[in-house]
Order: C-alpha cells, then sequence, then structure tokens
C-alpha cells in the first residue's frame, strides 16, 4: 500500500525577481494556495497568482530581526499546515541555494507534514545571464562554485576553505558577500587568485534596476563602494567575466532602468506590465480604478432579455465584453441568444475579448476611438436597434452620434470606481521621486490618478521629473484640463501604442 500524502506545504522558489521567471509549477502552486508565506524581496507581482482570497503574509510581519524569524516561519508553516491549510512557502531564488529550504524541509518533515520542493532560478545563474557573462565557457571554465559570503555565526570555524577556492579553475559565484567584500578579495588573493583576474558585482540580478560593476579582483571593492553598490548582489569571479563587454544584452534594453508607474486595473495590467518588463523597465502597479459590478442589474437584464430586438451590439472596452458575457450566463443564458446580432468593437483589444469568446467582430474602426467607431457604423445602423454596452463614466458621444440615426439603448454594464485617495501611502514612491514615467491608459484613469495627487507631485509633474504618457488625444486632453502636461501620447490607442510612445520618449527617438 502506498505511503503517499497529498502535501500541505510547498516550498517554492520565486526565481531572482523579474515576474517572468517564474516556473509554471509554481504558479500552480500558487494557484491553489489558502496562504502564502513570502520573503521580502519576492516580486509583490507574483502574488497576484494566488486566490483573492488567499492570505498573504511577509516574513519581515512575523519578526523583523533575521535570528528571530525563523521560528516564527516555522510556527507559522505548522500551524497553518496542521489546520488544513495549503501554504506556500515562497522565496526568493531557489529554496534549496542559500534559501533555508533544507532546514524548512526538515523541520516539516520531522513534524510529520507533507511537503513539496520547487526549483526555482537561482540568484547566481541569472545575475550571469541577465549581465551576459557565461558561468560556464569551453574556453575560459568547465566548473562553477556557488559560494556564500555569510556564514552561520555560530559556527566554530568557516567550512570554507578559500585556498582551495583560489584555485578552483572555473567560475566563483558568491552569494550574501556584499559586507565583506573586501576581505573575501583579500582571502582568494592572498591564497593565490591572481590580482587582475576579472570580477563583477551584480546588483538586483534579472530587474530594471540591475546594475553591474566590473573590475580586475582587487580593485572590485572599491569599484563596488564608489558605484553605491549593496545587497541583494551576486560576486562573479572568473575569466568568463572579461566576456561581457561582448555578451552584456539586458543593459542594453531601451527602458533598462527607467521606473514606470502602471495605473490600469491590477486584473488588466498583467500583459502591459510583461511588455515593460521585457523592455527592462522597473515597473509598479498602482491601480488607479476598480472594476466593480453596476450599482443595479435591472437595466441590464431588462435589455438581455429583448436581445433578439437587436440589430446591433456595440462595446467600447475589454471589460464591457467580459461583463457582458459574465451577466449573459448568469442569467442563464449562452452566446446562442444573440442570434444574428451584429457587433462592433471600438478596438483590437476589444475585439480580440469578443474572439476570446469565439465570437469575430464585424466592426473594428481603422482609429481606435469614439469618433471613429461612431463614424464607420453611421451607414451601418440607419434604421435599426444598437444596444450600447459601456461603463457608468464616459463620453456620450458615440451614443448621441448613432441616435442620429438608430433606436440606441445605452446600458451600463459596469462601474469604475477610484481606489487612489490623496496623500496615500501607495503613491509614496512618486513623492520619493521613484518613478521615472507614469502610464495613462484612458481618460477615467487619468482623472482618477490626477485627483489623487498632492501637491509636491504636481509639481514634479509640471517640472518634468515625472513624465506622463497618454495613450490617446482624449485622455491627452483630460489631463490639460487640469493643469498636468502630457510628455508623450501614443500614436496608435492601443497598450501597444503607449508602450511605443514611451520608448520614443525614453531613448529621443
Amino acid at each position: 500500500m502506498s505511503n503517499y500524502r497529498e502535501p500541505r506545504v510547498f516550498l517554492v522558489g520565486a526565481g531572482p525577481g523579474h515576474p517572468g521567471l517564474l516556473t509554471l509549477r509554481a504558479v500552480e502552486c500558487l494557484s491553489q494556495a489558502d496562504l502564502v508565506l513570502y520573503d521580502r524581496l519576492v516580486s509583490p507581482r507574483l502574488l497576484d497568482y494566488a486566490p483573492t482570497t488567499a492570505e498573504r503574509i511577509c516574513v519581515t510581519e512575523l519578526a523583523e530581526h533575521h535570528v528571530e524569524r525563523c521560528p516564527h516561519v516555522n510556527q507559522t508553516l505548522l500551524e497553518a499546515a496542521r489546520q488544513g491549510k495549503r501554504v506556500v512557502r515562497l522565496k526568493g531564488g531557489d529554496p534549496l541555494v542559500f534559501g533555508r529550504g533544507g532546514e524548512e524541509a526538515e523541520m516539516l518533515r520531522a513534524a510529520g507534514i507533507a511537503y513539496e520542493i520547487v526549483p526555482g532560478v537561482t540568484a547566481g545563474l541569472a545575475a550571469g545571464a541577465y549581465a551576459g557573462i557565461p558561468l560556464t565557457h569551453r574556453l575560459h571554465a568547465s566548473a562553477v562554485a556557488f559560494v556564500t559570503g555569510h556564514e552561520n555565526t555560530d559556527k566554530h570555524e568557516s567550512a570554507l576553505d578559500w585556498s582551495l577556492l583560489a584555485r578552483f579553475p572555473g567560475t566563483l559565484v558568491i552569494y550574501m558577500g556584499m559586507s565583506r567584500l573586501r576581505h573575501i578579495v583579500e582571502d582568494l588573493i592572498k591564497h593565490g587568485k591572481k590580482v587582475d583576474t576579472p570580477a563583477a558585482v551584480v546588483h538586483l540580478a534579472s530587474t530594471g534596476g540591475q546594475r553591474t560593476v566590473e573590475a580586475p579582483l582587487a580593485d572590485l571593492p572599491a569599484a563596488a563602494q564608489k558605484a553605491g553598490l549593496k545587497s541583494p548582489a551576486v560576486i562573479l569571479v572568473g575569466e568568463v567575466v572579461g566576456l561581457r563587454g561582448e555578451l552584456a544584452w539586458f543593459e542594453q534594453r531601451p527602458l533598462f532602468g527607467k521606473s514606470v508607474l502602471v495605473t490600469r486595473p491590477k486584473h488588466q495590467a498583467g500583459d502591459l506590465a510583461s511588455r515593460l518588463d521585457q523592455l527592462g523597465a522597473m515597473v509598479h502597479l498602482l491601480p488607479a480604478i476598480e472594476i466593480r459590478d453596476p450599482p443595479d442589474w435591472g437595466p441590464v437584464d431588462r435589455a438581455l432579455e429583448r436581445l433578439g430586438s437587436f440589430q446591433w451590439l456595440v462595446f467600447t472596452s475589454v471589460n464591457g465584453v467580459h461583463a457582458f458575457v459574465r451577466r449573459l450566463r448568469k442569467t442563464g443564458r449562452d452566446l446562442r441568444a444573440l442570434g444574428a446580432i451584429r457587433l462592433a468593437a471600438i478596438g483590437p483589444a476589444t475585439a480580440d475579448a469578443l474572439r476570446s469568446y469565439y465570437l469575430e467582430p464585424d466592426l473594428v474602426p481603422e482609429e481606435y476611438r469614439s469618433e471613429s467607431l461612431a463614424e464607420a457604423l453611421t451607414s451601418q445602423v440607419r434604421g435599426q436597434r444598437v444596444l450600447l454596452a459601456r461603463a457608468d463614466r464616459g463620453r456620450d458621444l458615440l451614443r448621441d452620434e448613432l441616435a442620429k440615426m438608430a433606436e440606441v439603448t445605452q446600458v451600463v454594464f459596469y462601474s469604475q470606481a477610484d481606489v487612489l485617495q490623496p496623500g496615500s501611502e501607495s503613491l509614496a514612491c512618486l513623492s520619493r521621486g521613484e518613478i521615472d514615467h507614469v502610464l495613462l491608459t484612458s481618460s477615467n484613469i487619468a482623472r482618477a490618478f490626477a485627483a489623487a495627487l498632492d501637491p509636491k507631485d504636481r509639481e514634479m509633474i509640471q517640472a518634468g521629473r515625472v513624465q506622463l504618457v497618454s495613450i490617446s488625444p482624449v485622455t491627452s486632453a483630460a489631463m490639460l484640463e487640469v493643469d498636468l502636461p502630457v510628455a508623450a501620447e501614443a500614436k496608435e490607442y492601443t497598450s501597444a501604442g503607449v508602450v511605443e510612445a514611451l520608448v520614443k520618449l525614453a531613448t529621443g527617438n
């Protein structure tokens, strides 16, 4: 008979910092979690893979000081598992590479709690890859050693043989060594490592905040200090570091090192954030509005009851499409209720939302705005009945224009609520000067963002220290109404268009 028991605790590697380096298995574990216990340096965006009902606890909330934290972490894991919860212990990098995962697994084993270990991309691998330093190379290094620069202080003597490491015929990858960098370098040189051995420090590897300093080994401490590099960082020592000049790639991305604030609702920000990640940006998610159900479903339900009486169904947003389909199903109907109704979408994103339900739009205007949609529909809807599915906010231009030649029923399928508050802690990153650019992807988002700014924030934008990038002329106009300058505007009114405008602004092209 099998002794297999379903795991209750998952020791999961979160990777080095880039959200895209999380493994598929890690995503699966997070999606089923009741509790996520995560390290301080784990990207907050990874927590969005967990259900909204899951409890999220950062280990710093359990105990501020590292030496006191481990018992609190262990106790929290045990208590939650014994209550029948599925617990994800989300650890930076890989759980078993200088991540105390082995100690936590021993504790769980001793307590009789089943667990699973999910590997992650460790910081050393990311530092090499994202700095353009191959850790092994046929001509330069046939071996790599992962070394801790910060051993357990309870040990009577070091387990590291620096004389052996100095002679190691390959690449040294040293973790947690920044506070002892000068001593590490002195030990290596004292035991025979050449003073001119190529070496580097990589700070915040794989993120837009990555910084890399190269120097001959003897000069590395001074170079790192001059650059102001601190932990978290990885130290690389070996001939392969000399290849960085020809292999570096990430730091050449057009948005590398730029801090970009994304103000879209959280459920819509993922694709945009991922695109910015790939371009090298440091992405901050700060939703300005939240999508909610309408205050009254009555008008929606009445429109759905007579859906067959309309010849056209017009959508002006992705949210409208999803809200329509959700309510259709909620009221016991499905897509067959659409019958022969023709569908119009304001732009490609809205069209793709329809296609996700196997619905092909009959009309998408060449320009993605209300004026163009109204013009494209003019010759199509004369004398017909049109259902316009929209939000509770927005211009009435489309309804007014179509009403000149058709019978238009405008129905609110979803609401938008401002979630940024003036002076809120969530805007502190802007006040501290940590943001270079803010992306505004609708006029409603722009107004909500502007309303939450304090005088200092407004002054920074007006002075150009923070630059606004708008998705459309309508969005830009909303900012100009409140005396906030727009530094760049998308030519194509899509997420891709606003990113393109940002890249041109940031690179000066």
